[in-house]
């Protein structure tokens, strides 16, 4: 284990930084381009779907009710879609509506009609200030979400179990407080799965706002990385029938299939079911039903999907694996550095010391490396410790991986020796 920064003297910190200065400009001189900015696939695993692009080629596109998908109609989806994720999310059909290519979208549009027709009440715009809690460090989508409609974010610090419960617990006591998002399951970014007990405090929630919503962002619902999977609490099972209405909880198969033609779905009570449907009316004829039966074709059930994910973590582990053995191999023992070891999602969430994060944003750039902005996973993008790096694996190569992560460890000590030896 390497001797720990904090506790070497002047000289040594010098003597250090000149060393790791070096290598840095050694690694600079690759003159790499490796973008590590999003979570998205690679092209090895684009490929493993390739084979539903050829289920419709009998030229059967009816679906099970006999109605022909290429046409309009069936607003909610085709009732063989919402059956697979019924079946994978653990709900009932009637529970579902299916969406287009992106559950980000389903998102938007549901804030923004709780902002302005409301979520059973008063339209949120038109009681005065509207805010979000948000755990944090989180997803940037989410908060980008908030900032576009004027709520003001609240930030919710992420422990081991999930979102911090006390600081929910009081916040929610405020009827200006009318909702949160979280990604439950392998959170973006530090890949954490909410705890049983987290879920069902979230599930009680005592809220001043009775038209309080969660957005249960289930974006990597089966997306293990080993056979060692973290389980998730459904919050359907432990919701009061007081909250019947308050959690909406989005998925979709963009990290499964294809992420621009995947299929979204989004899952609540009845009732929500019934307003968003008054909404859909007037905003579409109908999704991309073709698209819905494709998937089905090809998945057939909730197991072929799981199938298909082990498919899909054949090709990822090796990439997770190749960036933590290098941030084990540089940084374990100079305590300047932690990070998660996920079992699943598509992120590694790396915090560093000194508040240095946004240097080594900057360092790994000059070396060509393009990381996710760092603040980026905090509201407004200000990370108030500066402390938070988001990690993306899946793109590159294991071989490509390695180099970029080198970059990474480098610029990390190179960023932490400049504030020691000041």
């Amino acid at each position: 284990m390497s001797k720990s920064y904090l506790s070497m003297t002047k000289e040594e910190l010098l003597n250090e930084y000149n060393s790791v200065k070096a290598e840095y400009e050694t690694l600079k001189a690759q003159g790499l381009s490796i973008d590590m900015s999003r979570g998205k696939p690679g092209s090895d695993q684009l490929d493993i779907s390739d084979g539903m692009l050829d289920v419709l080629s009998d030229g059967n596109f009816k679906c099970e009710n006999g109605l022909d998908v290429r046409n309009y109609g069936l607003l909610d989806g085709i009732p063989e879609c919402k059956k697979l994720f019924a079946d994978l999310l653990e709900v009932k059909p009637e529970n579902i509506i299916v969406g287009g290519n992106s559950s980000l979208s389903l998102m938007f549009d549901y804030v923004a009609q709780c902002m302005y027709m409301g979520a059973g009440f008063t339209p949120w715009s038109q009681q005065g200030n509207v805010k979000f809690l948000c755990p944090c460090p989180g997803y940037d989508r989410h908060f980008a979400i908030c900032e576009y409609l004027g709520i003001e974010m609240i930030n919710v610090p992420m422990t081991e179990n999930g979102p911090d419960m006390a600081v929910i617990e009081e916040a929610v006591k405020d009827e200006a407080v009318k909702g949160m998002f979280c990604v439950p399951k392998y959170s973006n970014p530090q890949g954490i799965t909410f705890s049983a007990e987290t879920v069902k405090r979230i599930a009680n929630l005592d809220t001043a706002a009775k038209d309080f919503r969660i957005i249960w962002d289930n974006a990597y619902c089966v997306h293990d990385l080993t056979d060692t999977t973290d389980e998730l609490l459904n919050i359907f099972d432990v919701l009061p029938e007081k909250n019947k209405n308050m959690v909406v909880e989005v998925a979709s198969t963009s990290k499964i299939s294809y992420p621009g033609a995947g299929v979204s779905c989004i899952a609540t009570s009845v009732e929500n079911i019934k307003e968003i449907l008054k909404r859909l009316t007037v905003q579409a004829i109908s999704y991309d039903k073709v698209n819905m039966l494709r998937h089905v074709k090809f998945f057939k059930d909730a197991n072929g999907i799981k199938n298909h994910m082990k498919l899909h973590a054949k090709i990822l582990k090796p990439k997770f694996d190749a960036v933590i053995d290098t941030l084990e191999a540089d940084l374990s023992g100079l305590e300047i550095a932690e990070w998660v070891n996920p079992n699943g999602g598509y992120f590694i969430s790396l915090d560093v010391t000194g508040g240095s994060a946004s240097r080594v944003g900057v360092l790994c750039k000059e070396a060509g490396v393009t990381l996710t902005n760092v603040g980026a996973t905090y509201p407004y993008g200000k990370d108030p410790t500066d402390s938070n790096i988001r990690i993306a694996p899946t793109f590159p190569t294991p071989e490509v991986l390695s180099k970029a992560v080198k970059v990474l460890t480098t610029s990390v000590k190179l960023a932490c020796l400049e504030n020691l030896c000041k």
